[in-house]
């Protein structure tokens, strides 16, 4: 792999990595802020954030509209399992779970009304994607008439 490989991997998918920029510092402010609300956007609005930037973390290097639908899926389910698996408690676990990080990324409690607002991040992230995907789906170019080559 060569440089202008490497550049050309980024200046396609700047626009997801913009959005990568936004949301990742957008859901550590809704992880630690204390204003009104401090509850709901610590907790629920923090989870709609961490779904959709694993979505656009996993769509980085998958960038295609057909793609969009298993990576929400897969997005859910497997931060579906991360909340259940809240439910046990071994050492190792605790251990991960008594950092910053390890609070954010396997999270404390479980709590049924995290589903919900996985199910959004998801949704929200799957909206995303399919957005930004235009760009990169050959199959665009048949859906849009203005993309054909005109006859001379």
């Amino acid at each position: 792999m060569n440089i202008s490989s490497i550049i050309s991997f980024f200046l396609k998918r700047k626009w997801i990595l913009l959005s990568l920029c936004i949301i990742t510092p957008a859901g550590f402010l809704f992880k630690t802020y204390s204003g009104p609300v401090h509850k709901w956007f610590n907790d629920y609005g923090a989870a709609v954030m961490y779904e959709i930037f694993w979505c656009m973390v996993i769509f980085l290097f998958c960038p295609r509209k057909k793609a969009a639908t298993k990576i929400a899926a897969g997005v859910f389910t497997v931060t579906s399992f991360l909340e259940v698996l809240q439910l046990w408690h071994p050492s190792f676990l605790q251990r991960a779970r008594s950092t910053f990080l390890g609070q954010a990324l396997l999270g404390t409690t479980f709590t049924w009304w995290d589903f919900p607002h996985y199910f959004l991040g998801s949704l929200i992230g799957w909206l995303c994607m399919r957005a930004l995907s235009k760009g990169f789906d050959p199959s665009d170019l048949r859906h849009n008439p203005a993309a054909k080559k005109q006859p001379d």
